[in-house]
């Protein structure tokens, strides 16, 4: 499996990336679990994905049981965590809100490296731009974290390339990225200048929901993309129109590292064979025009 550096200065990530935010719905022991984490990092996937929210605040604990059974796989991964959005699923909060202020941030990564049972995350990201963000704080808290040693790098997620250029203007070290969503069902941050602020910077993205949050396979208006991706499919002698989906991410000129969310392993070795793919242009854009239902201008 191909490696990447998130941005000149940043950390070293496997090409595809193991998302765990519906590990909770995985139902898997800590053994089990373990045998899964196992599993992926023999393919080469070794960047693993969290947020203190997924799974209502219980999917970093079930990995961290999970981890504490062989804790030497720590030397074989690096761990990304997420923070920045309150949820009722904490009896503490009323509603569903964002914060971004200094305390939550480093309380939310102090949690997570307990629950995970690891001394320091590789990478920790504001989950949410929000409203009411200080920028002073969020890189105060981000200069506390690293000087800490409890975070090795810093980076957002779903930000606009205002919000980043905000943030980074704060900061004496560089967010080596910024976690978006990037699917031929979700193109906006194609040509809404978010890329383009990656590749003018040199940061790899990381894209989350690359297959529409599995809309793609059962939602009736997506029934032409689907069409188009099957024929490409036969066209290339792929195993699965998903190989096709993230190979049409992976030649995206920013170079993205996708976020897989699934718990099955047939699918994750399909995907990690995707990287091998290659798209022609037109291929690429025939996936852009199912999947938005017109033509370029």
């Amino acid at each position: 499996m191909q490696r990447l550096s998130l941005h000149p200065q940043g950390p070293e990530f496997s090409r595809l990336i193991m998302g765990y935010w519906r590990l909770m719905e995985w139902q898997l022991s800590a053994a089990e679990l373990l045998d899964f984490m196992k599993f992926h990092l023999d393919l080469g996937i070794t960047t693993i994905d969290h947020a203190d929210i997924y799974g209502g605040y219980r999917c970093e604990a079930a990995f961290g049981a999970a981890l504490r059974l062989e804790p030497s796989l720590r030397d074989r991964m690096e761990v990304v965590s997420k923070c920045g959005i309150a949820l009722t699923a904490n009896p503490a909060h009323r509603l569903n809100h964002y914060n971004t202020s200094r305390d939550h941030i480093i309380e939310s990564a102090e949690r997570s490296l307990s629950n995970l049972g690891v001394d320091c995350l590789d990478l920790l990201l504001i989950h949410r731009p929000d409203p009411l963000m200080e920028a002073d704080e969020v890189a105060d808290a981000f200069v506390r974290l690293k000087e800490a040693g409890k975070v090795r790098h810093v980076g957002v997620s779903n930000f606009t390339p205002s919000q980043f250029t905000l943030l980074q203007s704060r900061l004496p070290f560089p967010l080596v990225t910024n976690q978006v969503e990037i699917s031929p069902l979700q193109q906006g941050v194609t040509l809404d200048g978010t890329l383009d602020q990656c590749q003018q910077l040199g940061i790899r993205p990381m894209a989350w929901s690359c297959l529409g949050g599995g809309r793609l396979f059962s939602a009736p208006e997506y029934q032409p993309l689907r069409q188009e991706l099957e024929a490409i499919r036969t066209e290339l002698g792929c195993d699965s129109i998903e190989q096709v989906v993230y190979a049409w991410v992976l030649m995206l000129p920013s170079r993205p590292l996708p976020i897989l969310g699934s718990g099955k392993r047939e699918r994750i070795a399909q995907a990690a064979n995707a990287v091998d793919i290659g798209l022609s242009r037109q291929q690429w854009f025939r996936i852009r025009k199912a999947a938005l239902g017109y033509d370029v201008p």
